[in-house]
C-alpha cells in the first residue's frame, strides 16, 4: 500500500493556510497535511493587496470568486498608483495591462514616443483610465478588443482571505494542531528536521517540514542555519506602521503608494474600511516622527492604533533546504512595494507541486526549486529598487541617498538600455512585464534618447491616427462601464 508522504506546516496566516489549501485540494492522494499554529502568536497581516496572479491560485483550487470577495470584503485592483515618486506632485499608474498595441512591427511605446501627440502613455491604457474613472468590469475575452487588453488582482482582508482558506483546507483533510513550538529536533546524521516538540509535550514528527512561520523563520534561519543575503543597502526601508481606517469617500479599483519624506504610505481600499501603512527608513525618520506622519496623512479616522513591524529586506540563500521548504516571509521579505509578498507565497507553492519530493531528500529538486525561486526574488528586487533610484526628489536625504547609491548590475543594465532606445528585455520567466517597466521608467521620467529605428518603417501620420483611434475607442468603453462601487455591490457585497 502507498505510504503517504507526511508534510507538517509550521505557521498559518496567509502563507500556511494558501501552502494547506493548495496540497489539499490538489495532492490529497499524495501526501497528508498536518498545519501548527498558535492563536497566542499574530500573523504580519500586511499583504491586503494582490497580483492578478492570485486568481489563477483561486482558480486551481476551485475557490468561487465572488464567494471568496464577498467574504474577504474584498474589492478589485486594476493596478497600483504611484504619488511623488518621481517628483513632488507627480502621479502615475503602474498598470495591470498593456500600453496601446504594437504598431508598424515595433512596440507602442516606440511609436508614442516618436509621434509626440501631447498624450500621456496613460491615454492607450484601458487598465489607467478606468482607475483613473474609479470604473470596474471584467475583461472580455476577444482578442482585439479594448478591453480584452488588462487583468484584476484583489484587495482584501488578509485575515478574513487565511480563514477563507483555513475552511477549505480542514474540510479537505488537513489537521490543525493548536500549539507553540519549544524545540526542533534533527537527524543526528544528515541534519534532516525530526520533529517539532509543542509546549503542551507533545512531538510532530513529519517526512517534509514547510516553514511558515514568518520573519522568525523558526526552521529554516534559527535551526538550519542557512544564511541571509542582506539587500537592505538597496531596499534601505526596516519599518512599517500599519493601521485600519474608516473607509474613503470612493472606491478605487486600485492601490495607492504616495511618496513622503523617508518612505511611502499605501492605502488600500477594502468594502469596509480603509488599510493604511507607512513603509519608511528608521535611519531618515523616527519611529515616533514615522507614526505621526501616518496619522496626519489618513483620509479618515483611524480605528486602532498603529502597528509597527519590523524587517530587513532580503532573503535566504536556499529557501528548500534538507527536507524543509520555507514559503513567505520565513524565506525572504523584500518589502510592501509592488504587493509581491503573496505573488511570492504563490509560486512558491506552484514550484513546491511541480517538484513535489518523494519520501527521501533529493538534492536535485531542491537544487531546481531554489534556481527558480533565487530568479524571481532577484527580478522582482531589481524592479523594486528602480522605483527608489529613479528618483528626482531633492528635499529629503532618503531620496538623495536612493538615487545617487550604487545599484546592481542587472539593474543598471536595464535602465542604460532603456535610455538608449527605449529598449524593454522581454523575460519568458519572472513577474513584471513590458508595462510594468514601461510604467516605472516614463511615470518617473526616464526619457529615451532616441527611439527604435523599424518605427519609421510606419508613416508618421499613420501612427498618429492609429493612436488617436486608440485613445477614442478607450475613453467610449470606459464611459460604459459600471463605476468600481456599483460593480461590488451588485457582485460580491461584503458579508461577515
Amino acid at each position: 500500500m502507498f505510504k503517504k508522504i507526511e508534510i507538517v506546516i509550521l505557521g498559518g496566516g496567509t502563507a500556511g493556510w494558501m501552502c494547506a489549501a493548495a496540497l489539499a485540494r490538489l495532492a490529497p492522494n499524495i501526501c497528508s497535511v498536518r498545519l501548527v499554529e498558535s492563536d497566542d502568536i499574530s500573523t504580519v497581516g500586511v499583504g491586503e493587496a494582490t497580483l492578478p496572479q492570485l486568481k489563477e491560485f483561486n482558480d486551481l483550487i476551485g475557490i468561487n470568486e465572488a464567494d471568496m470577495m464577498s467574504k474577504t470584503a474584498a474589492t478589485f485592483k486594476l493596478g497600483i498608483e504611484f504619488s511623488n515618486w518621481g517628483q513632488r506632485g507627480n502621479s502615475y499608474i503602474h498598470p495591470f495591462g498593456a500600453f496601446g498595441q504594437s504598431m508598424g512591427g515595433v512596440e507602442f511605446h516606440q511609436q508614442w514616443a516618436r509621434a509626440n501627440t501631447g498624450e500621456s502613455l496613460e491615454a492607450y491604457s484601458y487598465a489607467v483610465q478606468a482607475c483613473r474613472n474609479h470604473k470596474f468590469d471584467f475583461p472580455v475575452d476577444s482578442f482585439g478588443e479594448v478591453n480584452s487588453t488588462y487583468s484584476y488582482a484583489y484587495h482584501f482582508d488578509a485575515g478574513l482571505y487565511a480563514a477563507y482558506l483555513r475552511h477549505i483546507a480542514e474540510k479537505s483533510g488537513v489537521e490543525r494542531i493548536e500549539g507553540v513550538v519549544n524545540s526542533v529536533s534533527t537527524h543526528p546524521d544528515n541534519g534532516n528536521i525530526q520533529s517539532l516538540m509543542l509546549a503542551s509535550n507533545q512531538e510532530i514528527k513529519g517526512d517534509y517540514f514547510i516553514d511558515c512561520s514568518g520573519f522568525r523563520s523558526l526552521l529554516l534561519g534559527q535551526t538550519l542555519k542557512v544564511p541571509f543575503e542582506d539587500w537592505s543597502p538597496w531596499l534601505v526601508c526596516d519599518r512599517a506602521w500599519a493601521v485600519a481606517s474608516e473607509s474613503g469617500q470612493a472606491l478605487l479599483p486600485y492601490t495607492r503608494s504616495i511618496a513622503h519624506e523617508a518612505g511611502w504610505q499605501w492605502r488600500i481600499p477594502l468594502q469596509h474600511r480603509m488599510g493604511n501603512g507607512y513603509v519608511f527608513s528608521s535611519q531618515f525618520i523616527s519611529e515616533d516622527e514615522a507614526a505621526a506622519c501616518l496619522l496626519r496623512n489618513l483620509e479618515a479616522p483611524a480605528l486602532s492604533d498603529p502597528r509597527l513591524i519590523r524587517f530587513k529586506a532580503g532573503r535566504y540563500y536556499s529557501a528548500w533546504e534538507k527536507n524543509c521548504i520555507a514559503i513567505g516571509l520565513s524565506s525572504g521579505f523584500l518589502e510592501p512595494l509592488e504587493s509581491t509578498s503573496i505573488y511570492l507565497i504563490q509560486v512558491a507553492i506552484t514550484n513546491l507541486l511541480k517538484l513535489f519530493p518523494k519520501h527521501k531528500t533529493d538534492v536535485t529538486l531542491s537544487a531546481e526549486f531554489n534556481r527558480l525561486m533565487d530568479m524571481e526574488y532577484s527580478r522582482i528586487k531589481d524592479f523594486l529598487i528602480l522605483h527608489y533610484h529613479l528618483n528626482q526628489r531633492d528635499d529629503s536625504e532618503l531620496w538623495r541617498y536612493c538615487r545617487s547609491m550604487p545599484i546592481p548590475e542587472s539593474l543598471a543594465q536595464k535602465i542604460e538600455l532603456f535610455r538608449w532606445r527605449g529598449y524593454v528585455d522581454s523575460f519568458s520567466f519572472g513577474l513584471f512585464n513590458l508595462a510594468s517597466w514601461q510604467a516605472v521608467y516614463i511615470g518617473q521620467g526616464l526619457s529615451q534618447a532616441a527611439t527604435d529605428p523599424f518605427a519609421n518603417n510606419l508613416p508618421l501620420s499613420d501612427a498618429r491616427y492609429q493612436m488617436d483611434t486608440l485613445a477614442s475607442k478607450i475613453r467610449a468603453r470606459v464611459n460604459l462601464m459600471p463605476s468600481h462601487r456599483d460593480f461590488i455591490a451588485d457582485y460580491c457585497p461584503f458579508r461577515k
